[in-house]
């Protein structure tokens, strides 16, 4: 009787049977189970792709602005929120005319965070800021731009635009109408932008990594919004504005907590660098104790423990601020067992990967093997890797190849299809795919016994051979593993961001049409192996 399935559903039919043979006078005997797969039936578009997309623009949008919100709270713009919100409402003849300059002035600061960055992409183009946030130098620039800022959020001094630039904003904010209101608005965004600075420094960099053309856009429009939207709310409701708590130490307070925060944000950028040129400065387990340390001391800073030059004594000890403080110190307790090799899944795309730390019990396990766990083993069919093995390492005792030619050469040696893993340094992303879905049992015994596994990292430093040394169809200078990795992935199939897997038979062509990026869905993943294998035998008979 057949087994009818819908398209969309996928079925695992498991069972044993029991075999009697004759041998000569002998007749050995046995059981024997089996296991069969039948996958859905994808539709191979592109579509899945967009969904994808669409998900990670809708996921910028609402952290870019809950970090608006955050801007709200801090020194330079809280103060600024009742002050502005009575001159509208006084100024106007009637409160429509309130509510309409207070939304305009709402939607001049999302134009002013807005529309700059669309500027630039359109000049430039829709991958300039990803390379921006993916170059070394970059990084390098971010890691002191955080640390000043830091130092600056400390209290060690104030950094503030030229006063000539808000003078001029102001001067043309004076003579009222939609443009002075608008000249007000900007006028907002230079003075406060001591405090709103590194927090769109740091959305700007990471929405750049996404390799998402909207997502620096969508970015900035989310913290736009989230900035502004106080301001047309207090206009809606100026009763709200009685609730709102008075300014004080605490704004302080704020402002140097978001001093300990930059300082680990601008670890990460370093991190990047380091991982880039393979200084080995920061590995896993140095990076996991400065930031223990760090949201130790910020946590002791919310007790009082810890004072600045700029703090008001503090009698006692607030409720917020010991909730704030319980946080802090339970983020530092949380990070400890990472010192031994703690996966901390939910850190995975902020911290170096497991590979960098020197003992790590976690990454062991694979090697030794244990249970359902895949150890490593090169088959003796294909040459094992060679090139970039002393720089570059996978997880979970996986074989992989970091050439295009050497892994090629293994899958026809094989005759298993390849598993082409678009992948970076710096690629947060490819970390969380590594940590929430290449770990699964099944995926990981897939990836070890059904291909071979090629990555391919863009931002690699490494210097290529002369004779390998070529321009593209640009006219550039392809001159290291990196910058080659990323040609091919423009030229080949098209894309620019990581994580992208491919899937290729033996003459280097895709499997599939589906351009696979980050996707923590581990069944869909299941079944998208499933039916490049599937393909692959089609074509292999």
């Amino acid at each position: 009787m057949p087994i009818r399935l819908a398209a969309t559903d996928s079925l695992l039919i498991k069972g044993s049977f029991a075999w009697l043979a004759k041998k000569g006078d002998e007749y050995p005997s046995g059981e024997e189970a089996f296991r069969v797969m039948v996958a859905a039936a994808s539709t191979d578009k592109p579509a899945a792709v967009n969904d994808i997309t669409k998900d990670s623009l809708w996921n910028i949008f609402w952290l870019t602005l809950l970090a608006g919100f955050l801007a709200i709270i801090t020194p330079c713009v809280f103060p600024l929120v009742p002050v502005t919100v009575s001159f509208f409402l006084k100024r106007s003849k009637t409160r429509v005319e309130g509510v309409r300059n207070a939304l305009w002035y709402s939607a001049s600061i999302i134009a002013i965070y807005t529309i700059p960055t669309i500027v630039l992409v359109l000049l430039f183009g829709d991958d300039i800021l990803y390379q921006i946030s993916t170059s070394a130098i970059s990084n390098l620039i971010f890691f002191a731009i955080f640390i000043v800022f830091a130092i600056s959020f400390f209290g060690a001094f104030e950094l503030e635009l030229p006063n000539s630039w808000a003078n001029k904003a102001d001067a043309q904010a004076s003579k009222g109408g939609l443009s002075g209101i608008f000249f007000m608005a900007l006028t907002l965004v230079i003075v406060s932008f001591s405090c709103t600075g590194p927090i769109v420094g740091t959305l700007l960099g990471e929405t750049s990594r996404q390799g998402i053309t909207l997502a620096p856009i969508i970015g900035m429009l989310g913290f736009g919004v989230g900035l502004a939207l106080p301001f047309s709310l207090f206009a809606f409701f100026p009763s709200m504005l009685q609730s709102l708590p008075k300014s004080g130490g605490w704004l302080n307070s704020v402002k140097v907590c978001f001093g300990f925060i930059e300082l680990a944000l601008a670890l990460k950028f370093l991190s990047n660098v380091d991982l880039i040129y393979h200084w080995r400065l920061l590995d896993r387990d140095v990076f996991l104790v400065l930031w223990i340390v760090i949201f130790t001391l910020m946590g002791l800073y919310l007790l009082g423990k810890l004072k600045f030059s700029h703090d008001s004594d503090l009698p006692y000890v607030s409720v917020p601020r010991l909730f704030f403080a319980i946080a802090s110190f339970s983020f530092a307790v949380y990070l400890v067992p990472g010192l031994w090799g703690a996966p901390l899944r939910h850190l995975s795309g902020l911290i170096p990967p497991e590979g960098t730390q020197d003992f790590n019990l976690n990454e062991l396990k694979y090697k030794i093997g244990n249970g359902t766990h895949v150890t490593s083993s090169n088959n003796s069919a294909a040459q094992p890797p060679k090139r970039l093995t002393d720089k570059l390492h996978v997880p979970y005792g996986l074989t992989a190849y970091f050439t295009l030619e050497e892994g090629m050469a293994a899958a026809k040696a094989l005759n298993k299809p390849v598993m082409l893993d678009f992948t970076g340094h710096s690629c947060a992303n490819c970390r969380k795919m590594e940590q929430e879905v290449w770990k699964d049992p099944e995926v990981l015994r897939r990836m070890k016994e059904d291909f071979v596994l090629i990555s391919l990292y863009v931002d690699e430093s490494q210097e290529l051979p002369l004779n390998e040394q070529y321009k593209n169809k640009d006219g550039e200078m392809m001159l290291t593993e990196g910058a080659k990795n990323l040609d091919y992935e423009i030229t080949k199939f098209g894309f620019n961001s990581q994580p992208l897997y491919m899937f290729l038979d033996l003459k280097g062509e895709p499997l599939s049409n589906i351009k696979y990026g980050y996707d923590p869905d581990v069944q869909k993943f299941i079944q998208h192996l499933d039916m490049v294998k599937a393909e692959f035998a089609k074509r292999n008979p």
